[in-house]
């Protein structure tokens, strides 16, 4: 059946926290339960501001780009260690988003007490996995050595936000994007950069987030141009890491967000969802809201759910709700596109009588 609630995976290119939250609520009225501040300013091209982090450790100096990226990415810039610094050296700046997220949270907190934002909503924060700027942004040959260290500063920026607030007010989403470009061979890699150190990882990442906050993820496959990285072939691979992890944590998964490219309504693309084994409480959702809607075919969306709905029937745990969510987040589409993805929400979809986009 269509869904009835939308789930947005971080950000959204518009100019600050406030005209993101405020043009959430207004565009989509009902069946959120989270919202975000839209990784606005300089967080708003993802894990690209960390690079800038990364070179405020005098241990860490500029190196030529090693990448032989896919066809629309762009080489990314990298740093290693400098001359006579050992990775032991390296001491980690504020990387920055504990405290975009409390400012963040006065916000969302501010506007729930005008009215703004209704009871129920939780705050939700973005956190990238450590792989993510490690792989993005340190040569390769020294980012198992780097790997560790930075994941504990990540994780500490992590530990200082939750300590700060209430959590009943807030969600933490991981986003994995860059494992699935390590995992289908898109961006290079080091030799332990494995399916099964992917899994501890994310177990690790799960496992920073306490068990009175929700704790979910966002499996990506890039969002440059409008493009994937890969078109990936089925839900397999997505599927299989999140049953992975959830066999792994000692806490649930609460909510996984899966990639479905837009134009993808073959059955056989949704058919691994049939082993997917969940945790019953876990909320799913899938990318079914398209960058541009008019130049989907008619009928796929009621396809896309059909074969959704079969799968999960047939799965494991049997049927469940499930419901949508864009593909990757809506930093990439200029902000004349996005009154298109926001109608695409609010008539794709029975949200409670969601608002009209102008």
């Amino acid at each position: 059946m269509p869904p009835t609630r939308a789930h947005l995976n971080g950000s959204v290119n518009l100019p600050d926290a406030e005209t993101v939250m405020r043009e959430v609520i207004t565009r989509i009225p009902a069946g959120l339960s989270r919202i975000t501040d839209g990784e606005t300013g300089d967080r708003n091209n993802w894990v690209f501001f960390q690079l800038d982090k990364f070179l405020q450790s005098p241990a860490l100096e500029a190196a030529p780009a090693h990448d032989n990226p896919s066809e629309g990415y762009r080489q990314m810039p990298k740093v290693q260690l400098a001359a006579g610094f050992a990775p032991k050296d390296v001491q980690w700046p504020d990387l920055g988003y504990a405290n975009a997220y409390r400012s963040s949270l006065d916000l969302f907190g501010r506007l729930h007490d005008e009215g703004v934002i209704p009871a129920g909503l939780r705050f939700q924060v973005e956190y990238p996995t450590p792989l993510a700027s490690i792989n993005a942004w340190v040569v390769p040959d020294q980012q198992d050595a780097l790997l560790e260290s930075y994941q504990q500063a990540l994780f500490a920026d992590l530990v200082r936000f939750l300590a700060a607030v209430p959590h009943d007010q807030v969600a933490v989403q991981w986003d994995v994007a860059v494992e699935f470009a390590v995992l289908e061979n898109s961006f290079t890699a080091t030799s332990s950069q494995t399916f099964d150190s992917i899994v501890a990882s994310l177990v690790r990442c799960i496992e920073q987030v306490p068990g009175d906050v929700p704790a979910g993820l966002h499996l990506c496959y890039g969002d440059a141009g409008h493009q994937h990285f890969k078109q990936p072939e089925s839900l397999a691979l997505q599927v299989r890491v999140l049953n992975e992890v959830t066999a792994a944590v000692s806490r649930p998964v609460s909510f996984v967000s899966f990639t479905v490219p837009q134009d993808q309504h073959d059955a056989a693309y949704f058919t691994p969802l049939e082993q997917l084994r969940a945790d019953h409480g876990t909320e799913l959702y899938f990318a079914l809201v398209p960058y541009y809607p008019e130049n989907q075919a008619a009928g796929t969306t009621a396809e896309q759910i059909a074969h959704i709905d079969a799968a999960l029937a047939a799965s494991p745990a049997g049927a469940s709700s499930w419901a949508c969510a864009p593909n990757a987040a809506w930093a990439a589409p200029s902000r004349t596109r996005l009154p298109a993805c926001w109608t695409c929400i609010a008539r794709s979809f029975p949200l409670a009588d969601a608002a009209p986009a102008a």
